[in-house]
């Protein structure tokens, strides 16, 4: 043992210890990991978002970090070099699958399509791909053909008391028959009356049927079609103030008891069916050409709660207990012995009861219903904000190989999509009617005025459920993309060399004439387009025994995202100011070791990326005024070093480290151009973004595990700690006209140690082999690790006051958190025969 150690030490060195190289269970992983790890974050929501948080997924059978660090820490969302999931792009049958407008892939579209969910490749940025040149966080090709899913049934129970608490599922592949066909499918359904956290139900089937055929040597056409209709209901933020009092770090402002019952104010229905074909032509030994033709239409709906009247959220910043005493600072002239008496109330009552810190749902329906009597609009209502699109895209790859040791790869990808924005009336709540007026404007503009509508085509018109309200509009878009790349073994020496070129068009179709806008609102905007490009070397040494170096260098340029093009589209068609191709360069050097009993890498990374893009729209929490955003010029730089080992102490027992410590933060201010939805017009100033860090992913992360597995039974424990976590940064309060001068910090989270474990068992039962698995995450029930949130977006020009003026609810002290869940199971039954 003592030598296995010291050789251990020494490979880490690069000593040129010698071992046989093979590759073991490294880049494995079952369904269960793959599934919990793409819905840790289904159902968190950021600041006023209607998408949940994205994922990023790589994988990896030779380097231990990249294997293991989008499954072992999915309980803290990190995400793989803190970088944003649309640099990570998702390819099924060759085809590009990323959303055209955000960039990111929608992993639980196909998080439930069971184990054929599992047939994928997976490339690092500077790894040969063969569908294209690797996007910065990584490239991942799905392969749904059925002729090469594993021949076989598959029967699947899981109970749980996550996101979801039961779930099944039946897969079937027939594998290739003599006639040259071959079939696979999938149906699977998860539900929960409630998930972990109070007031989330979640209902979601999800399907997937494949058939191939074969049509003689040379050619195979292949057919699959998949989608996960779902429900489910989220859960939002809140303050450290309002988790004490209820004493739950999953305390969910977003429901409220109605008729004794748990009712959501934030229900997602959603549903992305698909269908791609793909043409396999073997055109001689050494060349093979693969094409398909995909389309889907996509249905995203998330409803919320709006008001005009009193904020109807139990922990806005007017219910909370902090707003009648200064909790920050005693000597506060408004602390009191009356305000004191006040607070001590608040407290007690606000953590008294469960219903008392939630929704109020039948005292909105009672205000409506008094509104009612008097033939005026509602004062609460629920409206859904749609955002769906329909997609078509044709991809086709060529694979030459040109000798032994060289092959060429070319191809394109062609796509237009039509992305539907709109606003619709979900509930009034039992109001009678609602006029299709811009309720923020209302406040500041005569009734009569043409600002307040928001179709001018249909004035003063009278809204009831399902009808179409506040914004509608389309995106269009068209891309095209040619690419190649050159791969050769040279001696010890791989390398590729990768290249792309590409085109994009967008443009606004708007259904609506808005009255902040009346003469740029309605009707197409003028087309927005943009060339880019980029190139990129991927390289390792071979330098014997199990050694290998790595180097790899690229430079892009990126067409911003089309979420990001248009200043203020839910009001006009005007295209963004300062908006410029993003500039990407990264590098990255590293070591690797394979050995029969011992793997391990070490990789340093540096990536800057210049003239990106972001757009936000976000509540001011004490005017109760909506914003738009639009941000250009930003810089950004993602450094860091990441590790993995993996020993093999013995034939039955191994131990894994793995571990980051990253940096990723913009290096210079930005721009910014915002406006009030109650105005309409523009505001330039410039945003004091310099040293804010990229916030919901932990910087720093290391996890240490050991694995037993003996005749069927598995045992793993693993040990990992998160630090470094940001919130997302307020990006009102850092405009240079409203800091004045005055320097913030980015708030942060909470880090700390979470412990996991699992036992399994597999046997042969019959002629099937039968897996039990029971997994615990946060075995120690450590609540207080933050998973992201962010700052409270507020006017600090209208300070909050009481009568005599003294300060009193602070703001900047209470920042909204997401945290950790507490302790949670998993157990998941399978039979493969």
């Amino acid at each position: 043992m003592q030598k296995k150690l010291n050789i251990a030490l020494l490979a880490m060195c690069c000593a040129p210890v010698c071992a046989q190289t093979h590759t073991d269970s490294i880049g494995q992983h079952s369904r269960l990991e793959v599934e919990a790890a793409c819905t840790f974050a289904e159902s968190q929501l950021g600041q006023n978002a209607d998408m949940p948080q994205g994922v990023t997924m790589v994988n990896s059978n030779k380097n231990v970090f990249a294997s293991e660090v989008s499954y072992r820490f999915a309980p803290t969302h990190l995400r793989y070099r803190a970088y944003n999931p649309m640099y990570n792009e998702v390819y099924i049958n060759g085809v590009l699958m990323n959303n055209a407008e955000t960039g990111q892939f929608r992993y639980p579209t196909i998080g439930g399509i069971g184990v054929q969910g599992l047939n994928f490749d997976s490339s690092l940025p500077f790894e040969d791909f063969g569908y294209g040149m690797t996007a910065m966080g990584g490239s991942n090709n799905y392969n749904f053909r059925a002729a090469d899913m594993k021949r076989g049934q598959h029967i699947e129970w899981t109970g749980a008391n996550r996101n979801y608490t039961m779930g099944g599922a039946y897969s079937y592949a027939s594998g290739l028959n003599e006639n040259g066909w071959a079939f696979a499918g999938t149906l699977s359904y998860r539900w929960a009356k409630q998930g972990y956290v109070d007031g989330t139900p979640l209902r979601s089937l999800s399907y997937y049927l494949s058939v191939q055929k074969v049509l003689n040597d040379n050619h195979s056409l292949a057919f699959a079609t998949w989608g996960s209709p779902s429900k489910r209901a989220q859960y939002g933020a809140s303050t450290d103030e309002a988790f004490q009092l209820a004493d739950d770090r999953q305390y969910n402002p977003y429901w409220g008891y109605y008729n004794d019952k748990k009712r959501n104010s934030r229900v997602v229905r959603e549903f992305a069916p698909t269908a791609l074909l793909t043409w396999d032509w073997n055109i001689n030994e050494k060349t093979r050409l693969s094409t398909s033709l995909q389309g889907q239409y996509a249905w995203y709906r998330c409803t919320r709660l709006n008001y005009n009247g009193e904020n109807p959220y139990a922990d806005s910043w007017l219910k909370m207990p902090s707003s009648i005493y200064n909790v920050w600072n005693p000597s506060d002239p408004a602390n009191t012995a009356d305000a004191k008496a006040r607070w001590e109330k608040a407290c007690t009552e606000w953590a008294a009861d469960k219903s008392n810190r939630q929704l109020d749902w039948e005292r909105m329906y009672w205000f409506n219903e008094q509104v009612a009597t008097q033939g005026t609009d509602a004062m609460y209502w629920l409206e859904a904000r749609h955002n769906d699109n329909l997609n078509v895209s044709i991809a086709s790859t060529l694979d030459k190989r040109l000798t032994n040791k060289s092959s060429l790869r070319a191809g394109f990808n062609l796509a237009t999509n039509k992305g539907m924005h709109y606003q619709t009336i979900n509930s009034l709540l039992g109001a009678t009617q609602m006029h299709n007026v811009n309720t923020y404007a209302i406040a500041h503009y005569p009734a009569a005025s043409d600002k307040v509508q928001y179709d001018l085509n249909n004035r003063d018109v009278v809204l009831g459920k399902g009808d179409r309200m506040g914004y509608d509009y389309n995106i269009l878009m068209n891309k095209a993309k040619v690419w190649g790349a050159y791969i050769e073994d040279f001696g010890p020496l791989h390398y590729s060399l990768s290249a792309r070129m590409g085109y994009q068009s967008m443009q606004r179709d708007g259904k609506m004439r808005n009255g902040m806008a009346a003469d740029n609102s309605f009707g197409k905007s003028r087309t927005k387009d943009f060339f880019d490009g980029g190139l990129k070397l991927g390289s390792s040494l071979d330098m014997g025994c199990g050694h290998t170096l790595i180097f790899g260098m690229g430079y892009e340029q990126r067409a911003p995202q089309a979420a990001a093009v248009f200043a203020s589209p839910e009001v006009n068609n005007d295209i963004a100011v300062n908006l410029k191709n993003e500039k990407v360069f990264s590098t990255e050097v590293g070591y690797m070791y394979n050995g029969s009993w011992l793997h391990a890498n070490i990789n340093g990374y540096y990536s800057y990326v210049k003239d990106a893009s972001d757009w936000q729209s976000f509540y001011m929490d004490n005017t109760n005024e909506l914003v738009y955003n639009s941000i250009t010029g930003l810089k950004k730089k993602y450094y860091g070093l990441e590790a993995g080992l993996k020993f093999d102490i013995c034939k039955t027992l191994d131990m894994k480290l793995v571990g980051t410590i990253s940096e990723a933060q913009t290096t210079d201010n930005a721009l910014s151009r915002y406006m009030f939805a109650c105005h309409g017009t523009y505001n330039d100033d410039v945003l004091l973004s310099k040293d804010m860090h990229e916030a919901g992913t932990p910087l720093t992360a290391a996890s240490l595990g050991v694995n037993y597995h003996q005749r069927g039974w598995t045992v793993g424990v693993d040990c990992n700690y998160y630090d470094r976590i940001y919130l997302d940064y307020s990006t009102y309060n850092r405009l240079q006209r409203i800091a004045n001068g005055e320097s913030m910090e980015q708030a942060k989270g909470k880090g700390g140690f979470m412990l996991n474990c699992s036992i399994g068992r597999s046997a042969r039962v019959m002629r099937g082999l039968l897996n039990i698995n029971l997994s615990i995450t946060n075995l120690t029930n450590n609540r207080n690790i933050c998973t992201g949130g962010y700052e409270s977006n507020y006017d600090v020009r209208q300070p909050n006051t009481d009568a005599s003026g003294a300060s009193l609810y602070n703001f900047a002290k209470n920042p909204r958190k997401f945290y950790a869940f507490g302790t949670s199971g998993m157990l998941n039954i399978t039979y493969s025969f």
